[in-house]
């Protein structure tokens, strides 16, 4: 009989709080982590808005020794994973072998690639840091959480944009039921409010420019959106063999049913044309899932406020379960509590998924007041909504025409 993978632990450093809890009461309540930037000057970029984690300080969490030696982003995902790793209570009752990890990013150590980028042409390179390498790579995150943890099984970086780290959890669930391993950290971590990584975004021209109106500048599905809010954070689950997880008396938050894996071979930016690439996703994740379309109660969507995501991922849905049955389906972005985190979205909205399954209540898309051209769905506006839910979806989708879909199902002790 095939094993079974459930999330026994959820950890969460972002804009809208520094633990896993703050975060879901923010999102249920509708409180905006979006606020007027202060990491780097904001007078120079066209998107002065970000999520930024705030009351920060990485000497509450680490030694000063170790605080210098790791970039922002790995920060976080050390954070997130330790929050996760405690939650789950896991500690002593697993083999250092049989514990992976997979943390995902976007873009890596790019506030350590500016520094030491700076240091090189000011000063020359033989007084860039010997750390500068292994503080870069994308993959180091990883590696670090290895370390701290003590997890001696598989370990890797999924680097697919803003599909990273739904990818890394997709990826670790088949891991798992595999029988490589146990248990496995699954998630992401960005921090790229740096120079280049919102002046390339302006450029870009994705960001949202709702400059004086911070907390509603992100706005997925409605009529007004102009762009995403682009944020910084980290998130990580722990996914386990169910069976590994009873034996130990765990407290399961819910099961990863099954997942969809697509690529639209189409831009390197924008959605396939009615979101062909993501409809397949959610179509191959219910399959594996092994549901009917009829049996999905909620998705969080993708939802970034962009005028093409939204649309397209609106008509995705449609062309999984058609407009009439599309249109009873409960849909929210909580993007528009969060800002868009990247490599680090889709964990942090695989956990909120799963916190709606366990808890019953749906997180909303807060900041919906009038609903976009070929925005039909019912997209949760504003409000939480308390409902009990079996099988529910996340989509996560990125640049390079990614996309991964989660199905969670709620636990049942079945």
């Amino acid at each position: 009989m095939e094993k079974r993978v459930v999330i026994t632990g959820a950890g969460i450093i972002g804009p809208v709080g520094n633990t896993v809890s703050e975060n879901w009461k923010g999102a249920l309540s509708g409180r905006s982590g979006i606020r007027r930037m202060t990491i780097v000057d904001p007078e120079q970029f066209t998107s002065q808005i970000a999520g930024e984690v705030k009351d920060f300080d990485p000497l509450d969490y680490f030694d000063r020794k170790l605080a210098k030696r790791i970039d922002r982003y790995t920060q976080f995902a050390m954070i997130a994973a330790r929050e996760a790793y405690e939650d789950s209570d896991i500690v002593n009752s697993i083999e250092p072998e049989r514990l992976g990890v997979i943390i995902g990013s976007g873009i890596g150590g790019i506030t350590t690639l500016e520094r030491e980028h700076k240091i090189a042409m000011e000063r020359g390179v033989s007084r860039m840091s010997p750390f500068f390498c292994p503080m870069m790579i994308s993959n180091i995150a990883a590696g670090r959480v290895g370390i701290d943890v003590g997890a001696k099984g598989l370990n890797l970086c999924t680097v697919t944009a803003c599909a990273s780290s739904g990818h890394a959890i997709a990826i670790a669930a088949d891991m798992i039921k595999l029988g490589r391993v146990d248990a496995i950290l699954a998630g992401g971590s960005e921090a790229p409010l740096t120079l280049t990584g919102v002046g390339g975004f302006c450029q870009l021209k994705a960001l949202s420019t709702r400059n004086d109106d911070p907390k509603t500048a992100s706005r997925p599905f409605d009529q007004d959106r102009d762009g995403f809010v682009l944020s910084e954070g980290g998130a990580v689950v722990m996914l386990e063999d169910m069976e590994h997880a009873l034996n130990r008396g765990a407290n399961i938050i819910a099961e990863v049913a099954g997942s969809g894996m697509t690529c639209d071979a189409f831009h390197i930016t924008a959605p396939a044309e009615n979101g062909e690439g993501s409809a397949r996703a959610m179509k191959i994740a219910i399959d594996y899932a092994g549901i009917k379309p009829s049996d999905v109660d909620y998705i969080n969507a993708h939802g970034t406020s962009t005028v093409l995501n939204d649309i397209n991922e609106s008509k995705a849905i449609e062309t999984v379960f058609g407009k009439e049955n599309a249109m009873k389906i409960p849909v929210s972005s909580t993007k528009s509590v969060t800002g868009h985190m990247l490599g680090a979205a889709g964990a942090v909205e695989a956990i909120f998924t799963a916190f709606a399954l366990r808890d019953g209540i749906l997180p909303p898309t807060a900041t919906l007041q009038n609903p976009g051209e070929g925005c039909d769905l019912d997209y949760i506006p504003r409000e939480a909504r308390k409902v009990s839910i079996e099988y529910a979806l996340s989509n996560s989708l990125g640049f390079g025409g990614h996309n991964v879909t989660l199905a969670l199902k709620k636990y049942s002790g079945k």
